[in-house]
């Protein structure tokens, strides 16, 4: 069990320290070239995916940071309950721990730091951080894990 829970931590460390270091070195909305399709730069969301909700006073901060608490505690129980399920298991601690990321900046400064600009061309992708790619690759694994499983 331990396992997972030092795998939610360094997800929360990584994402945080790389945070820190993006809001340190860019101006709000400056962004550097890095390839020819992807740019390094600082934007902040005060909403969740997509910028869902972004656009209200603030209630959503709160509203999203009760969901990353349940949620994780949630993850931390189905741990606990499967043990067995490695791979699942890696997912979930991976999904708190992003998830714990974002909630930690949304208590800091009401909104989510974001810093990594994937585009083609002029059609840019949201832009996300470190706990948004805990989370994808979490959820990746978790479906990876049952789409594979071995039928009982």
């Amino acid at each position: 069990m331990w396992f997972y829970y030092v795998l939610i931590v360094l997800v929360i460390v990584l994402d945080q320290i790389t945070k820190f270091a993006i809001e340190a070195r860019y101006a709000f909305h400056e962004f550097e070239p890095i390839t020819s399709f992807f740019n390094l730069g600082l934007t902040y969301n005060p909403g969740a995916a997509f910028s869902f909700l972004a656009d209200h006073n603030g209630w959503q901060k709160w509203l999203f940071t009760l969901l990353a608490i349940g949620a994780s505690i949630f993850l931390v129980i189905q741990i606990r309950a499967n043990l067995e399920k490695t791979l699942q298991n890696i997912g979930f601690a991976m999904i708190a721990g992003g998830a714990l990321g974002n909630m930690i900046d949304r208590v800091r400064i009401g909104m989510v730091v974001d810093f990594l600009d994937f585009h083609w061309q002029d059609v840019h992708w949201p832009a996300f951080n470190i706990a948004d790619s805990a989370i994808f690759i979490g959820v990746v694994l978790v479906i990876w894990q049952e789409f594979f499983r071995k039928k009982q």
